[in-house]
């Protein structure tokens, strides 16, 4: 085989002897599109000679080459020539035969097919970081070559480079990542509520979903929270950025969530909390949130929203509201005064809160994905699990999909037959003076009755509801109402006035005439509390856990 003749076939060889030869022959040309000649300075008028690559022993050049060439030729690839690192790397190998009986390192890293794929198109091929037996990772490289000027002798020239420690490199990054990720995904998860708290009135699912391996996990969270009284909080969020970092500072903001929420506060003053400790926690990281209240007896969700997306509720018929206004900015940018609004949530409604995930795409307007829920949830029946698997699979994620997905679905089940009779609504006007009590007494003993009561919890039920009409007519200020309800887990009494002023639990002296109504209260209750209503005044409850059947 003559190595000088296939030489002259290299990719650029050709280019480069004609610019040499057309330069040697037109002096003038020199430098006008040519290869310049090495600087060096010129002690003589002489030009030294530039020797031509045709001439240079290519068989030498190829030996020393530290990566691995192999040379085959004709349609069956039979092989021509290794080099030294070749041979050195997987020994002798015998010239002439086929590259499947003489390459047998060729064939894991599937380089067979791709020595026929540049015979045909005449086109250089490349497969990045593959390994071969011997455990090592190698780029390969096959280019056409011929062997006469007609092209007649078709061959491919395998060139060879030991990336090794580069692939290592990689994949010691990979395993980190992999690692890091499987952190946050884990603490993510375990700052998530491992299970949702079940309110009496309404049903509830969430479902979260971590961003593919490619996409670090990000901060997203909600949670479920009940207020006691019936009411009950929910909250969903979206802490901006990704990694343990992220899922960090979810965890403190839905720890911080459900502290203020014990505080029963409207939702506008929770996300005024959780704005300034957003502040605190890092200047820099932003988050988003919806935080709602849902209270049966007004038959609305009341909430607030810090940049997050708008809250959607689906009447009975099907019928989809977007609940835009009023959102302010993210939290922890501070400076801004929130407010509060509603949307109603009859029985038979459903609500849905979710984080960016859901319906952002990278080459679609965010409307464009808050529409395509919007359609997917007019026609979503069943529970709310079903609803939110079926969200999820509308929006199209998968398990590679590239951000993070949080879901909660609410329902607030419209209930018939026997399953009505266990939540009642009974209330009584408190008008006059003291002549007031005897008569919520009355009212009360009156219905604990109707709903059929044990005589232990009839009685105590009374008892509460004379304490806790007696403050309100002592420390309150008209109007005043008393409201009982029951659901198929407890008894509920709740007693508004126009007061603001919240009572607390004292130790009442002995020669003390008062302080001690709330004290029995919080005794005999299973559960007590009081917050400020919205138009002005207060409200003080309690609840009993009613048996079990």
């Amino acid at each position: 085989m003559n190595f000088t003749r296939w030489s002259a076939r290299l990719p650029g060889t050709q280019r480069r002897a004609a610019a040499q030869t057309d330069t040697a022959a037109d002096p003038d040309r020199r430098g006008d599109g040519s290869v310049p000649a090495a600087r060096a300075e010129q002690l003589t008028d002489e030009v030294p000679p530039v020797p031509a690559i045709d001439g240079l022993p290519v068989r030498d050049v190829l030996d020393r080459v530290p990566a691995l060439v192999a040379l085959v030729h004709g349609p069956d690839h039979r092989l021509a020539y290794v080099n030294d690192a070749y041979v050195a790397a997987f020994g002798t190998r015998a010239l002439g035969a086929r590259a499947r009986e003489a390459l047998p390192e060729l064939d894991e890293p599937g380089l067979f097919p791709l020595l026929d794929q540049v015979q045909r198109s005449g086109r250089p091929r490349t497969l990045k970081s593959r390994k071969t037996p011997d455990g090592r990772s190698y780029t390969f490289t096959c280019t056409p070559v011929t062997e006469s000027h007609n092209g007649d002798g078709r061959g491919v020239l395998v060139f060879a480079t030991d990336v090794t420690d580069h692939a290592e490199a990689a994949a010691r990054l990979r395993a980190s990542e992999r690692r890091q990720r499987e952190t946050a995904v884990t603490l993510q998860r375990s700052l998530l509520p491992q299970e949702l708290e079940e309110p009496d009135d309404l049903r509830v699912a969430a479902t979260y979903h971590p961003g593919g391996t490619e996409a670090a996990v990000g901060g997203d969270w909600y949670d479920v929270i009940t207020l006691g009284g019936g009411r009950t909080a929910l909250v969903i969020g979206d802490v901006m950025g990704r990694g343990v970092r992220a899922a960090a500072v979810m965890g403190q903001l839905r720890t911080a969530v459900r502290a203020y929420a014990r505080l029963d506060l409207p939702p506008h003053e929770v996300l005024q909390l959780l704005d300034g400790l957003a502040t605190e926690i890092d200047a820099n990281q932003i988050a988003t949130c919806v935080y709602a209240i849902h209270d049966p007896n007004e038959g609305r969700l009341v909430y607030a929203s810090a940049g997050h997306l708008p809250v959607l509720v689906r009447d009975e018929q099907g019928t989809v509201q977007r609940a835009d206004e009023p959102t302010g900015p993210p939290l922890g940018t501070g400076g801004w005064v929130h407010a509060s609004g509603s949307v109603p949530l009859a029985p038979g409604s459903t609500a849905v809160l979710y984080t960016d995930g859901l319906v952002e795409r990278r080459n679609e307007d965010l409307d464009e994905g808050i529409a395509a829920l919007e359609r997917a949830l007019s026609g979503a029946t069943g529970s709310p699990q079903v609803i939110c698997d079926r969200l999820v699979r509308s929006a199209g994620v998968t398990p590679d999909h590239d951000d993070d997905v949080a879901v909660l679905v609410l329902q607030h089940p419209a209930r018939k037959g026997t399953e009505a009779e266990l939540f009642r609504n009974a209330a009584l006007d408190l008008l006059g003076g003291v002549e007031a009590a005897p008569r919520a007494r009355a009212f009360a003993s009156g219905v604990l009755t109707s709903w059929r009561f044990p005589a232990d919890l009839h009685d105590l039920g009374v008892l509460a509801t004379s304490e806790l009409v007696a403050n309100s007519l002592q420390h309150g200020t008209p109007p005043m109402r008393l409201r009982l309800r029951r659901t198929d887990r407890r008894l509920i009494i709740e007693v508004t006035d126009g007061d603001d002023h919240l009572p607390r639990r004292r130790r009442a002296e002995p020669g003390d005439e008062s302080g001690r109504g709330i004290a029995i209260v919080a005794t005999i209750a299973t559960n007590w509390g009081s917050r400020r209503t919205p138009g002005g005044g207060k409200a003080v409850w309690c609840e009993f856990v009613l048996p079990k059947p």
